[in-house]
């Protein structure tokens, strides 16, 4: 008599009568001892599904890259003519415009949900050191991108290099030039669009001096120019924010409210960026197709990306272990050392969210940051400080300014450095962080949003801005600890971690900053809700 197989074993099947009757077990093949043939081919198709939108991408700039040269030696545009040359470089007109349509609702409702997640009584003092902190390296990264492509100036070729200094000689001024903005019209005119008189009217016009013709001679005027006033509406979201906070529960109605929009709107840039590949190809085509010296265009593209590697090491070697230094008296390297495999995990995933656990481990096991000061700080470093981002948008948005051959002024170069730090506050509800807050930085500078070459390379740019934000925020909590080392006794630390952040202390690995990068999980039946991260 042979016994019942086990109930729920895997590994027995149903007993099946042979033909004499006699019921036989026969072992079922244990799947995992098939080989790692099957897994190595599941493994492989799971990686394929999760980055082809990479794939195709990459694919569409080799490609673009590819059908823009022939153009070229075809004749370009000349050959093509204008009613041709803009049929070829429409369906890449098409993703531009789709990026500047989803623009104001981004701004709005991700600033506003930013700012109404951090609880600020739950924050104390703590909190507001370590939020002054990473507002402090952000500027001070957005500052340093500015300089170093003003400095390198990426985005002047030789011919606009040689114009530039024949308009310097002497007598090669226009009498009738018009008379450039004074530094104190700028200024004011800048205080002018944080607080809008009209909100409705922001979103379409800004405030501006300017000079007008009348009667041969030049007269100031001030008024409302075209161009959204992008300042204004990131003060007023991030005030409403956190107003909605102060509120309390009865304000929980609208936060759920703007959440639930930007998560609707982020469903739709991600509809918006599998059209993406067919819109750069034909956009690098495009773009490559116009120019009379192509190797001028690499040549400019090559060294927009040596801006933005340079400002990066530079702002993660030196000026983030300089503040560390200076503050705790430690040496930075070696706290550096010791968050090497987390920093080489997020130049491989371009996801600081993936990077977390593993960030948190490091910096509590190697570098002697607290358990607690790890789950109150990390957490919402990864939602509000954003170096790698920040630069990188000054490096592009001065780059594309010298691209065009826009001039940039005070009131310009302020307002790049003000918006690109005030966006990092909701940058981690933008899933197009890095590109679409670029746009978001050219329509405030009125300056086109041609952010072609940006996205042709940004797949590679996004990957070392991943790293920044990490070292940023690795350094904050070292900063932190140290704070609490000196004033308060461990015994009191673990009320951080009640804190409440934006991160999923396990978080899904999200890609950030370029919206090509990013695949977006559908959220599982038994799964917990997980927020999107943003960091180009």
């Amino acid at each position: 008599m042979v016994a019942d197989p086990p109930k729920g074993d895997p590994a027995w099947p149903a007993a099946k009568p042979p033909a004499n009757g006699a019921p036989a077990l026969v072992p079922k093949e244990d799947p995992g001892a098939a080989g790692g043939a099957r897994c190595s081919r599941g493994q492989a198709r799971r990686c394929l599904r999760a980055n082809l939108l990479v794939l195709l991408t990459v694919a569409s700039v080799v490609a673009g890259v590819a059908l823009g040269l022939g153009v070229s030696s075809a004749g370009g545009s000349a050959a093509l003519g204008p009613a041709h040359q803009a049929a070829f470089a429409f369906p890449g007109e098409l993703l531009l415009r789709l990026l500047r349509m989803i623009i104001l609702p981004l701004v709005v409702c991700s600033l506003i949900g930013g700012a109404a997640s951090l609880d600020p009584s739950a924050l104390g003092r703590l909190g507001a050191w370590a939020l002054l902190f990473f507002l402090v390296t952000t500027l001070i990264a957005s500052a340093l991108g500015v300089g170093i492509a003003l400095a390198l100036q990426p985005g002047v070729s030789d011919s606009a290099h040689t114009a530039a200094r024949n308009a310097s000689l002497p007598g090669t001024v226009s009498k009738d030039a018009a008379p450039s903005k004074e530094v104190l019209d700028s200024f004011l005119d800048l205080v002018r669009n944080l607080f809008p008189s009209n909100l409705v009217s922001a979103t379409f016009r800004s405030y501006s001096t300017y000079y007008k013709e009348d009667n041969g001679t030049y007269v100031k005027a001030e008024g409302e120019v075209e161009g959204m006033n992008i300042l204004g509406l990131v003060v007023f979201a991030i005030a409403f924010g956190v107003c909605l906070r102060k509120l309390g529960p009865e304000g929980e109605l609208l936060i759920r409210f703007f959440n639930s929009f930007n998560d609707a709107t982020m469903v739709l840039v991600s509809w918006i960026m599998w059209y993406a590949p067919v819109g750069i190809l034909f956009l690098v085509a495009s773009k490559i197709a116009e120019r009379e010296d192509v190797g001028e265009l690499f040549t400019s593209v090559g060294k927009y990306i040596l801006c933005c590697l340079l400002g990066h090491a530079i702002h993660g070697l030196l000026v983030l272990p300089l503040i560390y230094f200076l503050f705790t008296r430690k040496n930075p390297y070696r706290f550096l050392w010791g968050i090497t495999t987390p920093l080489v995990t997020a130049f491989g995933t371009a996801s600081s969210s993936a990077t977390l656990p593993l960030m948190m481990k490091c910096v509590e096991e190697k570098n002697g940051v607290s358990k607690q000061i790890c789950r109150f700080i990390l957490p919402i470093g990864a939602t509000v400080n954003m170096d790698g981002a920040a630069l990188f948008q000054c490096v592009a948005a001065v780059y594309i300014a010298q691209f065009n051959q826009q001039p940039l002024d005070f009131v310009k170069i302020i307002t790049i450095l003000v918006t690109a730090t005030a966006s990092s506050v909701g940058a981690a509800g933008i899933p197009a962080g890095g590109v679409l807050t670029l746009a978001i930085i050219l329509e405030a500078i009125n300056l086109p949003v041609d952010i072609s070459l940006i996205l042709a390379v940004d797949w590679l740019v996004d990957r070392s801005c991943t790293v920044l934000n990490v070292e940023g925020d690795a350094f904050g909590a070292g900063l932190l600890q140290h704070y609490v080392d000196r004033t308060k006794s461990a015994s009191s630390v673990p009320q951080l971690v009640e804190v409440k952040t934006c991160v999923d202390p396990t978080p899904v690995p999200i890609e950030e900053g370029n919206p090509l990068l990013k695949s977006y999980p559908r959220p599982a039946a038994d799964a917990d809700n997980l927020e999107k991260e943003s960091v180009m």
